[in-house]
């Protein structure tokens, strides 16, 4: 069964798709996590980390996944594999709509 829970970006490793302060409404289960999508997840290597960043591509049974900003490399880079917890389909404030960004990921 799918539900939502709300999720507060902080830091610039989503900028310019996201912005430190953005507030987002993200679902857990729905439609498999896709390339591209934009996802709440930790790190294997840091599960007291909750992560906003993007999922670039399925790998170990999770996800490598990389933040928007090039400059900031906390990221799959720097800590591996992810377990992606749900998929952000919302930003409810400062600016509501959804989240889209013609960034793409290399493999």
């Amino acid at each position: 069964m799918a539900s939502l829970f709300a999720a507060l970006v902080r830091g610039p490793s989503m900028v310019p798709t996201l912005r430190d302060g953005d507030a987002l409404l993200v679902l857990r289960g729905g439609r498999p996590i896709r390339p591209g999508d934009i996802v709440v997840a930790t790190f294997r290597a840091r599960p007291d980390l909750l992560v906003v960043k993007r999922a670039v591509r399925a790998q170990d049974g999770g996800w490598w996944i990389r933040g928007d900003n090039e400059f900031v490399t906390d990221d799959s880079r720097a800590y591996g594999v992810a377990d992606v917890s749900g998929r952000v389909v919302f930003r409810y404030w400062p600016r509501p709509g959804r989240p889209r960004s013609s960034i793409m990921l290399d493999n």
